[in-house]
């Protein structure tokens, strides 16, 4: 089974909705809740016409479109470019295979491990990132670039054998991966970066060379104060995964409480490139949007396309593996 959230246009209303979708053998099925039993609906494949990327919502980004044979359009919008991609892959594959009357079946586009199952990877990530204790981040120089928060693959390894989290280099690497598969690490450069999207047996590298750095960060961020009075103002966010919640602060102020909190379990992230208020104070460019599990609509504002596309990321893992 293959399942994510996807944004989901409506065919009667013309509006967007959030749904969790499922690939099958000859179809797409899709659910309101994760937790649904049963489809809200299936669009076949057989016959159909994938087109990725959509350019038909241009305030919209990561969309892909499906045509039926019976030419009956369903848009989809991903949370971010790599989901995209994996997802236009694998249904290319089911399409092809119905074509010439075969069987689908997946090769998961991120390698799975088998941990044992006394391993707990978000105790373990909570533990390498402990102020005193866990994985130091570091200001780190590779081929004329600066990486901020980072630590290589060895320091790792180096921190996972020392902690008695694994017996050998082997063994603290399978973890690593694990890790890494499983969104808490991310690669940082060109080297850990191929070595994660490649097909060795380990995703993570042994290697002085190889950057990578944690998944959840904070950062001030462009954010709408109430849904009446519509007015932005720049928020200090942490994110946090246990529980799964990002708190918003008042940078101006020293306060430890924060002003106010979202809860991100089962929540959908996505790009968007505009905000029907923004235009009238000056808000434009850089925008993503948080939708709730319980359909609350939040937009926040990077300072730079590559921080929007770090928070979603972030925060995509977090409303997955958060608790």
């Amino acid at each position: 089974m293959y399942i994510s959230s996807f944004i989901l246009q409506g065919t009667v209303l013309n509006s967007w909705k959030v749904v969790w979708v499922m690939l099958s053998e000859d179809g797409m099925e899709f659910f309101k809740r994760k937790t649904d039993n049963a489809p809200k609906g299936m669009i076949p494949l057989k016959g159909a016409v994938l087109t990725s990327p959509c350019q038909d919502f241009s305030k919209r980004t990561f969309v892909f479109k499906l045509r039926t044979a019976k030419n009956q359009d369903h848009y989809f919008q991903a949370s971010h470019l790599e989901e995209r991609e994996s997802w236009v892959k694998d249904i290319k594959r089911v399409i092809t295979c119905l074509q010439g009357d075969r069987k689908f079946t997946r090769k998961s586009t991120r390698r799975s491990i088998r941990l044992p199952d006394t391993i707990n990877l978000s105790e373990l990530y909570i533990l390498m990132r402990d102020q005193e204790d866990g994985v130091k981040e570091l200001k780190l120089e590779k081929e004329k670039r600066v990486y901020n928060h980072c630590f290589t693959g060895g320091t790792v390894v180096d921190w996972l054998i020392s902690k008695d989290k694994a017996r050998n280099r082997p063994e603290a690497l399978m973890l690593a991966t694990g890790l890494l598969n499983e969104g808490f690490l991310q690669p940082a450069g060109d080297l850990s970066k191929e070595a994660s999207e490649g097909g060795a047996e380990s995703a993570v590298l042994d290697d002085p060379n190889a950057l990578y750095y944690f998944a959840l960060f904070s950062c001030s961020l462009f954010f709408p104060q109430g849904h009446r009075r519509k007015n932005w103002n720049v928020r200090k966010f942490i994110l946090r995964d246990d529980p799964a919640y990002i708190h918003y602060y008042d940078p101006t102020k020293g306060d430890e409480n924060p002003l106010g909190s979202i809860h991100l379990r089962g929540s959908v992230i996505t790009a968007v490139e505009f905000v029907p208020e923004a235009k009238r104070y000056d808000v434009d460019g850089n925008l993503f949007e948080i939708i709730t599990s319980d359909d609350t609509h939040y937009f926040l504002q990077a300072t730079t396309p590559e921080e929007r596309k770090e928070w979603i990321k972030a925060i995509h893992t977090v409303s997955k593996t958060g608790k």
